[in-house]
């Protein structure tokens, strides 16, 4: 307040004794609430407002690649479709005139659907890498398994069946079937499922016999083994490029691919899977579950 003072101050000046100090004060204290309220409802805000906003512009780093990037970190040029639902399953089972039903023998899946199917044989490679590339591509696989080849190691496929993986049989000794007597292919094939079973706790469905080979009474031992379809292929993988059994050489949709078993002096079994990858993608095609159209 100046020396002079104002009228209104003037005025206030004239009142009795001890009134100007009273309000002086509660002026004072009006301010110091005001202030103070202010503080405590705004600052909270504010720092909820800055907390929620670092949320937002920095997530926490997810473990591994960012699944949009994915296909990049595998060597894909772009994502792999997902595989459409299949609207009907395809006959897995061809009756017999005596009443009894045998395998259906398939090397290719009768779909319009654009999906080929990838297999792999034996169970010779136990790559972890191979797991966290199915996990990570979401990648429909199916495994045939022989008991002397995966050996101790069925908790590597245990892992791939936790992600989808179909886990099928391939014999217990991996021996050629065709020829054999009836009692030694049911050992071979009923043997795998003893184990497959014991093992996984799953009793497959689909078979496919060591190297391709077959005869009628491979038919009847898989049959009664509760085998409703052997799997062949009419695609495989070599270490340098795709052949076909028969037909046209490129993949068409309902291909079933031998991808593996692994070439121990050519490309891994994620370099054979990739290259399949890429030439089903120039296609149009993307990789389908085998046991949605044949179970």
């Amino acid at each position: 307040m100046t020396r002079g003072g104002s009228p209104g101050a003037g005025h206030a000046g004239r009142a009795g004794p001890g009134r100007r100090p009273r309000r002086a004060l509660a002026a004072l204290l009006a301010s110091a609430l005001l202030l103070a309220g202010c503080a405590q409802s705004v600052d909270p805000i504010e720092r909820l407002g800055r907390k929620a906003a670092e949320g937002v512009r920095r997530p926490r780093a997810p473990h591994g690649p960012a699944p949009d990037q994915s296909y990049r970190h595998w060597g894909l040029t772009e994502p792999l479709a997902r595989p459409p639902r299949p609207t009907a399953r395809s006959l897995a089972l061809t009756p017999q005139s005596a009443g009894r039903f045998l395998p259906r023998v398939m090397d290719h899946v009768p779909t319009r659907d654009p999906v080929v199917f990838l297999t792999y044989d034996d169970g010779s490679d136990k790559d972890p890498r191979f797991v966290d590339m199915v996990r990570e591509l979401r990648l429909p696989v199916s495994m045939f398994l022989t008991d002397s080849v995966v050996g101790p190691r069925y908790d590597h496929f245990a892992r791939l069946r936790e992600l989808g993986a179909g886990i099928e049989n391939h014999t217990v000794d991996h021996r050629a079937l065709a020829g054999l007597p009836y009692a030694g292919q049911r050992a071979e094939i009923c043997g795998q499922q003893n184990r497959l079973k014991s093992r996984l706790g799953l009793r497959p469905r689909l078979f496919r016999p060591p190297y391709g080979a077959y005869d009628t009474t491979t038919l009847r031992a898989a049959t009664d083994c509760g085998i409703s379809a052997i799997v062949l292929w009419r695609a495989a993988m070599t270490p340098t490029d795709l052949v076909y059994t028969r037909g046209e050489h490129r993949l068409r949709p309902g291909d079933i691919v031998l991808v593996g078993p692994d070439e121990t002096t050519g490309p891994t079994l994620r370099e054979r899977t990739i290259h399949v990858l890429r030439r089903a993608q120039q296609r149009g095609l993307t990789v389908g579950r085998l046991e949605d159209y044949l179970n």
